[in-house]
């Protein structure tokens, strides 16, 4: 049974291990804390998995790499999405509203991820176990 790590609803200044949380994480997406402007979730993504092509036009975010390597994608355009380039545990990925983007997982480990939306993009208490229910997700 995964440890719950949900911090808090967001109401109260909270340090967190990163590192920790993402890297024992097992499910697709995770919501770990959401305040009045941010939001931290994070995310384990399978071999050969990837997050999939988004567009966020009203959110910046932040995505950091904990474990495992991945190549990721920009563009102005959904059409116009091309490879940026690799990135592994020494990467953060910096995403401005408005662009469509996408992360592979590379590598022969699940790739451990935390995202911060700025402001908040999921529900409080979001949990995808997989990416299919991620996608069935209505929001």
């Amino acid at each position: 049974m995964e440890e719950e790590i949900r911090i808090n609803s967001g109401d109260k200044p909270t340090l967190v291990n990163i590192r920790d949380i993402a890297r024992s994480n097992s499910y697709y997406r995770k919501e770990i804390w959401t305040g009045k402007y941010l939001q931290l979730t994070v995310m384990s993504i399978p071999v050969g998995g990837e997050v999939g092509l988004e567009l966020h036009n009203e959110n910046d975010q932040f995505i950091g790499v904990e474990y495992g390597v991945a190549s990721v994608y920009f563009g102005a355009t959904k059409q116009g999405v091309k490879f940026i380039g690799n990135v592994n545990p020494n990467y953060a990925v910096l995403v401005p509203a408005g662009t469509w983007h996408n992360i592979i997982n590379e590598g022969n480990v699940p790739l451990k991820l935390y995202s911060v939306y700025a402001p908040p993009h999921h529900p409080k208490g979001t949990i995808h176990k997989t990416k299919f229910d991620s996608d069935l997700a209505d929001y």
